[in-house]
């Protein structure tokens, strides 16, 4: 068949499907279209991963958006939190401190008064001793003077017996 068709062309006659330079030109459109259609697909392909990778890395960024986003979500609201527990536990001092200062001035008062009792208490100790000893010096100076006296007024004999008998039991009867 080829040496049919170089021999049409060695005659002059054939047209245009017997010129090589045709057939190379067809072969050639061939050869791009079917290497364009498989670098099409293989660059549809990689144009695809790419946009699917990025699509994932748009996911993932997203995902970390939210969750960071969350994060400082619960971080405002656990500080918001602490200046709330930290204002209460403040004001709970405040009212132990006040609790403190009243009771600590409920004790001085108790404790004044307390000391104040002592002291009355000393006083009366001291006027009673006192008072005890005057009177005990006061009965034994009324004693002296009565022996002075009664032996000084009453003779001897039975009488002096029954003086000194009642003037022995005189401070028994006084104390």
């Amino acid at each position: 068949m080829i040496s049919t068709a170089w021999a049409a062309d060695a005659h002059g006659g054939g047209g245009l499907f017997s010129d090589p330079t045709f057939w190379v030109a067809v072969a050639f459109f061939l050869f791009l279209a079917i290497a364009g259609k498989t670098l099409a697909k293989g660059l549809t392909k990689l144009l695809d991963d790419r946009t699917a990778l990025i699509a994932r890395t748009l996911g993932d960024a997203e995902k970390l958006r939210a969750e960071a986003q969350k994060a400082r979500d619960d971080a405002q609201k656990s500080l918001a939190d602490s200046a709330k527990l930290a204002q209460e536990i403040l004001a709970q001092a405040k009212q132990e401190a006040e609790r403190l200062v009243r009771h600590a001035a409920e004790e001085r008062t108790t404790l004044i008064g307390r000391r104040e009792q002592q002291a009355k208490d000393r006083i009366a100790q001291a006027e009673a001793q006192a008072t005890r000893e005057v009177r005990n010096m006061a009965v034994d100076v009324a004693l002296a003077a009565t022996r002075t006296l009664l032996k000084e007024q009453v003779g001897q004999g039975r009488t002096a017996a029954m003086i000194d008998e009642a003037i022995s039991e005189l401070p028994k009867r006084l104390h």
